[in-house]
């Protein structure tokens, strides 16, 4: 299949097909005598694999790494579990960060439908308490 056929069954872009295989996540394809891309069906299943650790929130670098255990002929599942440990906590960690956020945004809110726009001082007394 040239590029344009598995972007089209992948609903991938081709620019974004010839991005991962210079990142390495795909393997360099082999070449028609006219020297365009000619990519076998096993293509279709990593891109797919690539777009779920996408969405699972795995870097590329992530994602290579797990594809460079499967293709050295190992299973990565464990490597996978610890990465999606790893990416969970971090979500964890953002969502306790947005949620100190939130807190003080809703006093600032509170403190600002409570002052009268005449008693603003220095630069702005909302923010500086």
């Amino acid at each position: 299949m040239r590029i344009g056929e598995v972007a089209g069954r992948s609903g991938i872009p081709a620019k974004t097909i010839r991005f991962w295989e210079a990142r390495r996540l795909l393997p360099a394809p082999a070449r028609t005598p006219a020297g365009y891309r000619d990519y076998g069906p096993a293509i279709l299943e990593r891109l797919a694999f690539i777009r779920h650790a996408q969405a699972a929130g795995l870097t590329l670098e992530q994602i290579r790494q797990v594809l460079d255990i499967r293709d050295g002929g190992r299973p990565p599942c464990v490597h996978v579990t610890g990465l999606i440990a790893r990416r969970l906590g971090e979500v964890e960690a953002r969502l306790a960060e947005l949620a100190r956020a939130r807190d003080q945004l809703a006093a600032l809110a509170a403190r600002a439908a409570e002052q009268d726009p005449a008693d603003c001082r220095g630069y702005c007394s909302i923010l500086t308490g």
